[in-house]
C-alpha cells in the first residue's frame, strides 16, 4: 500500500508535465509511466552527478589499464536559418539549445549491436528478468512475470550484485546512462552506484573519484534516463554496473535496472577482433545526422537547389507552435497531377520521438536527386512514372522536444505526443464504427456503403480534440489522390496493416480488410527487403517475437488502435497504407544512422514500386471523350470500391489474377470488363467508356437550351411505345 502510495504522490508531483493517452502495444503498458516528462528528478539526477563526477586533475591510473582524461563539450549550436518567416511563427518561450554532445556513442544495448551473449550478472530472479532485459528503454509485456519483463533484476538484494557488458575488444568507456524497471506493477530503480573495469573478467578496477572510489547517482523515478560520465575515461574490455543502493520499501522493492554504455572502440590495426567486421558506413555520401526543424528545412532547399527539375518543398499546414509541415515533391513534372501517374506518399515522425524515418526521408530525397542526376533507370522510372510525397515530420513540436535531451536521454515517451499532448496515431476519424454500426442496422446490403465513408460531423467541428496536424494531414488526404502510402514508426520491427481496431473493441483480433491478400503483399514487401527484418537470427526487440510472423501482422491483432490514420486513409479515400516499425530504438545514435539507411534503401524503393501493381486507367464519356470524376470502380468479390479522380482517371491496387471489374457513375449505365493482372511492375490498363442514360442526355441538353439528336429522338420514343405496351398490356 505504502508503494502505491509513494507511486501516487510521485505522479502528483508530475501532473503538469505529462499526459495520459490510449497507446498501443508497449506504449500501451507504459502510457501510465512513460509519459512523464521527467525534467524535475532529471535535473537533480545530472545536478548530483555533477557533484559526484566533478574532474580531478590527480592521475591515478590502475595497472593493465589505460587512463585518458574526457574533455567537456559545448552544444552544437543550431545552424542559422534563412527563413524569417517560418522563424516568427516559432514561439520563443524557451531559448533554443541542441542535445548533450557525447563524446562516445553508447556500445549499443538498446539497439541490439551489443549481442545477449555479451550480458552477464551476478543473478538474476528468473529469466524475464535475465541480463538480456537490461537494455536502455526495452519494455515489458502486459503481464509481468514472463519471459518479456521490463529490466535485468537481480536475485538478491545486496551490494555484492552487477551487471557486466563485454565490449569485445578494447573500449575507451566515457559513461554509462541509467533507468529503472519497466513495469506498471512494480517501482523498481538503483539509486546510486558504483562502476568497475577489466580486461580478462577476472581483475576488476573501480572507477575513481579522485582517491577515492566513485559513487554515480542512479534513478529517482523509474522511466527518466540518467546519464553519469566518469571524470577519467577508461580503455577496457569490460564493464560493471555495480548498484549501491535501490528504492526499497519495507521488504518491497528490487534491484533492477535498464542501461546503455558510452565507449569509443579502440583501433583494431592486427585484425585481433575479426569477428566484429559489422560495416557501420554507407557507400552513399548522404549527410548522416539528426537534423532539428531549421537543419530539415536547409537540407530540403538544397536538395530542391540540387534537382530544382525534378523537386518542389510546399507545406500543408503548422503545428501547433506554428512550424510548417514541409513536403517534398518528386516528379518529372513538380505541381501538377498528371493523368495516369498514380500519387504516392511516405509519412514519418507521427510521433516525434520516434525519429529514424525522418533521417530516412531525408536520407531519400537525397538519394534519389544523386541518383537521377546520374542516371540511375530505377530511379529515373519512379521519378517520371510516379508523382512522390515526402513529409518527413508531422509533428515537428514533439520531434523539437526529443532532440532537445539528445537520443539517449529523451527516454521512451518524451516527444511522443503533439504539443497539445494529443496522440495523433489515435486521432483521425473512428470511421470503423461507423461501418460497423451501419453493418449492424441495415437489413438491405445494397443499400450499404464500403468505401469513402464520410467524417461525422462532430469529429469536423472546431471543438473537437482534433491536432492542427491531423487536420491538415487530411486536408492533404482529400486534396490529392493518393493511391499507397506508408506510415514511418519506431521502437519496433514489423510491418502492421489495416484494420488496426478490433470490431467489437477486443484487445486484440485478426481483423482483415476486403484487400486482406494485397496488405499482405505490400507488408511484405518491405519486411522482406529490409535487412534486419528479414534476418532470421535477429532477437525481439521488446516483448513480442514477431519473426513468427514473417515479420507482418494485422495491426488489430497486435492492439487496437482506434482513430489509425491507416484505417481512415483507406476508408475515407483511395491510398492503401500500412505502418512500418522501423526500429527497435525510436531515437538512434546519430552514429547509427548510415547503417539504418543501408538496412532500409532497398525497402523504401521496392515498397514506393508497388503503387504500379494492379490496373489502372480512364473513365470516359463515350460521347465526348471527357473524363468522368466520381466513377465508381467495382472489383468482384472484394468488397471495397475506389473512385475515379477529376481527370477520370483511377487506380486500383491488385494482386496477380483475373478480375471482372465495372465501372459506373450518376447519369449513366456501368460497363464490365476482364482484366487481367499480370507480375510484371507496371500495371494493366482497363479503361472505361461510359454511355450516358437518355435521362441524362435529355436534361443536359435541355439545359443548354439546344435540340434533340435523331438518335435521342429515335431511343425517346422506343422507350415510350415499350411503356404503352406495359400499360396496355396491364389493363387487358
Amino acid at each position: 500500500m505504502a508503494e502505491v502510495l509513494h507511486l501516487f504522490l510521485l505522479l502528483l508531483l508530475h501532473w503538469g508535465s505529462f499526459v495520459i493517452v490510449s497507446g498501443g502495444a508497449a506504449d500501451d503498458a507504459a502510457a501510465l509511466k512513460s509519459t512523464v516528462d521527467g525534467a524535475f528528478t532529471a535535473t537533480l539526477s545530472l545536478l548530483s552527478a555533477e557533484k559526484v563526477n566533478t574532474p580531478n586533475t590527480t592521475d591515478v591510473p590502475a595497472t593493465g589499464f589505460t587512463a585518458s582524461y574526457g574533455t567537456s563539450t559545448t552544444p552544437r549550436p543550431l545552424a542559422e536559418d534563412t527563413d524569417k518567416a517560418a522563424d516568427r511563427a516559432v514561439p520563443r518561450k524557451v531559448e533554443e539549445e541542441g542535445p548533450v554532445e557525447l563524446e562516445c556513442p553508447p556500445l549499443g544495448l538498446e539497439s541490439l549491436k551489443v549481442k545477449d551473449g555479451q550480458l552477464r550478472a551476478s543473478s538474476y530472479k528468473r529469466r524475464g528478468l535475465g541480463p538480456h532485459r537490461s537494455r536502455l528503454n526495452i519494455q515489458s509485456g502486459i503481464e509481468d512475470g514472463d519471459i518479456y519483463d521490463g529490466a535485468w533484476c537481480a536475485q538478491h538484494k545486496d551490494e555484492q550484485q552487477w551487471l557486466e557488458v563485454d565490449a569485445r575488444r578494447l573500449t575507451r568507456f566515457t559513461g554509462v546512462i541509467l533507468q529503472g524497471r519497466n513495469s506498471i506493477w512494480r517501482w523498481d530503480l538503483v539509486h546510486t552506484y558504483k562502476v568497475q573495469f577489466s580486461n580478462d573478467s577476472l581483475v576488476w578496477k573501480p572507477s575513481m573519484n579522485g582517491t577515492e572510489e566513485a559513487v554515480y547517482e542512479g534513478n529517482q523515478d523509474t522511466e527518466t534516463p540518467v546519464l553519469a560520465l566518469f571524470n577519467t575515461s577508461t580503455v577496457a574490455r569490460y564493464i560493471r554496473i555495480n548498484p549501491q543502493t535501490w528504492y526499497q520499501n519495507g521488504t518491497e522493492g528490487d534491484i533492477c535496472l535498464r542501461a546503455e554504455v558510452l565507449g569509443c572502440t579502440l583501433p583494431d590495426p592486427n585484425n585481433i577482433y575479426p569477428w566484429q567486421t559489422e560495416p557501420t558506413e554507407s557507400k552513399d555520401k548522404l549527410d548522416f545526422r539528426h537534423h532539428n526543424y531549421k537543419e530539415m528545412r536547409k537540407l530540403m532547399k538544397l536538395v530542391h537547389e540540387a534537382c530544382p527539375d525534378i523537386t518542389r518543398i510546399y507545406s500543408i499546414g503548422k503545428s501547433y507552435t506554428g512550424l510548417k509541415l514541409y513536403v517534398m515533391e518528386i516528379s518529372d513534372n513538380p505541381g501538377k497531377h498528371e493523368l495516369g501517374e498514380p500519387e504516392f506518399r511516405y509519412v514519418a515522425g507521427m510521433h516525434g520521438n520516434e525519429v529514424l524515418g525522418r533521417e530516412l526521408l531525408l536520407n531519400l530525397m537525397q538519394y534519389m536527386c544523386q541518383e537521377y542526376k546520374r542516371g540511375d533507370q530505377r530511379i529515373v522510372h519512379l521519378v517520371k512514372e510516379t508523382r512522390i510525397h515526402l513529409l518527413p515530420s508531422m509533428n515537428p513540436d514533439g520531434y523539437e522536444m526529443a532532440f532537445k535531451k539528445g537520443s539517449e536521454l529523451a527516454g521512451w515517451a518524451l516527444g511522443r505526443y503533439s504539443y497539445e499532448g494529443i496522440d495523433m496515431n489515435h486521432n483521425f476519424a473512428d470511421l470503423n464504427s461507423v461501418m460497423w454500426t451501419a453493418i449492424e442496422l441495415e437489413t438491405d446490403r445494397s443499400k450499404l456503403i464500403n468505401h469513402y465513408f464520410p467524417i461525422p460531423e462532430q469529429y469536423t467541428s472546431e471543438e473537437a480534440f482534433v491536432a492542427s496536424e491531423t487536420r491538415a494531414v487530411i486536408n492533404w488526404m482529400q486534396n490529392i489522390p493518393f493511391v499507397l502510402g506508408a506510415n514511418l514508426h519506431g521502437g519496433e520491427l514489423v510491418v502492421t496493416y489495416p484494420y488496426d481496431m478490433t470490431r467489437d473493441w477486443a484487445p486484440r483480433e485478426h481483423t482483415p480488410t476486403p484487400d486482406e491478400s494485397f496488405f499482405r503483399w505490400l507488408a511484405t514487401s518491405y519486411a522482406s527487403t529490409n535487412q534486419v527484418m528479414s534476418n532470421p537470427d535477429r532477437r525481439p526487440c521488446h516483448n513480442k517475437d514477431f519473426l513468427r510472423y514473417n515479420n507482418i501482422i494485422n495491426g488489430a491483432d497486435w492492439h487496437i488502435v482506434p482513430g489509425s490514420m491507416n484505417d481512415f486513409s483507406y476508408l475515407h479515400t483511395n491510398c492503401f497504407e500500412v505502418t512500418v516499425e522501423l526500429s527497435c530504438d525510436k531515437f538512434p545514435h546519430a552514429s547509427e544512422l548510415p547503417i539504418e539507411w543501408e538496412n532500409n534503401r532497398e525497402s523504401l524503393l521496392v515498397y514506393m514500386e508497388q503503387v504500379h501493381r494492379g490496373i489502372k486507367g480512364v473513365v470516359r464519356d463515350k460521347d465526348t471523350e471527357a473524363g468522368i470524376a466520381d466513377a465508381i470502380i467495382k472489383v468482384d468479390d472484394i468488397d471495397h470500391h475506389i473512385r475515379s479522380v477529376a481527370d477520370g482517371d483511377y487506380w486500383r491496387l491488385l494482386n496477380p489474377g483475373e478480375y471482372q471489374v465495372t465501372a459506373s457513375a450518376e447519369g449513366y449505365f456501368p460497363s464490365t470488363r476482364t482484366c487481367q493482372v499480370m507480375y510484371e511492375h507496371y500495371p494493366t490498363l482497363c479503361d472505361f467508356r461510359l454511355t450516358k442514360m437518355p435521362k441524362q442526355r435529355l436534361k443536359e441538353i435541355l439545359a443548354k437550351g439546344g435540340k434533340l439528336p435523331k438518335d435521342l429522338q429515335l431511343r425517346l420514343r422506343q422507350l415510350r411505345l415499350r411503356k404503352l405496351r406495359c400499360e396496355y398490356a396491364l389493363i387487358a
